[in-house]
């Protein structure tokens, strides 16, 4: 059977949808960008939407797979960063990049019950960070500039641009699905600092910034750029659907639960 891969999103008002009928526009809506089932189905699994309601280790329990998705910053009352800066009347759900914490709150809830259950994790940019949080890590607020272009001013799709090369850690779970390095897109302006607990640095870009973390010995990867939105097609996908199903040579576990 093809592996069933959760996918997270965001709620939103449907408000802010162009068209909408005024007299449903004070509801609320779940939004998932479609390229992350895409990529799944391209791989061979079966991508499912998981709603904030999905947040809990019942649901994973039916789960073969993971995604957490990119999107606004996590709070930083999570990973003790300056809350002072957080607009205090901003609503996630007419602000798409208001802070979430009840986004937050259910995709750590889904990361903690898969690691627990042995499922196969990708946190892709957002969902790389809030993996490394979720494990009582840190993260930098805000890069300083460098010779790299992190929030690039790039439309998706693309594959990045020459400079913004990241290097893989010989031996390392993300080495064995990208090689020793890779050229990527990338959209952050924030970035693993301090890691969680049992996690490791498996990529960096030239200027040092952590692009992909891991559990070693698990099917858990986090990567700081955005899979689905690669021009070229971006191999996360088919590890995670591998991983998923039991077939990948470097799963680091069996995914029997």
């Amino acid at each position: 059977m093809r592996p069933l891969v959760g996918i997270t999103g965001r709620r939103l008002s449907a408000s802010l949808v162009h068209g909408m009928d005024k007299r449903f526009a004070g509801r609320h809506y779940d939004s998932f960008f479609s390229d992350y089932a895409r990529g799944v189905a391209e791989a061979g699994g079966i991508p499912v939407h998981l709603p904030f309601e999905a947040g809990s280790a019942e649901a994973v329990e039916r789960l073969d797979g993971l995604i957490i998705t990119g999107g606004q910053d996590v709070h930083p009352g999570r990973w003790g960063g300056d809350e002072s800066a957080v607009p205090a009347d901003a609503d996630p759900r007419c602000a798409t990049m208001a802070h979430d914490v009840e986004r937050d709150a259910y995709e750590a809830a889904l990361i903690g019950a898969a690691i627990d259950r042995g499922v196969p994790v990708l946190g892709v940019c957002r969902g790389h960070q809030l993996l490394n949080v979720a494990l009582g890590g840190r993260l930098v607020a805000d890069l300083p500039p460098s010779a790299v272009e992190h929030y690039s001013p790039n439309a998706a799709l693309t594959d990045g641009e020459p400079d913004h090369v990241v290097t893989f850690t010989p031996g390392s779970l993300a080495a064995s699905v990208y090689g020793g390095s890779a050229q990527v897109n990338s959209w952050h302006h924030q970035a693993v600092d301090a890691l969680g607990s049992g996690l490791v640095v498996s990529g960096r870009a030239s200027d040092g910034v952590v692009e992909s973390i891991e559990l070693p010995g698990l099917p858990v990867l986090g990567i700081q750029w955005h899979p689905e939105w690669q021009e070229t097609t971006d191999p996360a996908f088919g590890w995670l659907t591998a991983a998923a199903s039991g077939t990948h040579p470097n799963v680091g576990l069996t995914t029997a639960r």
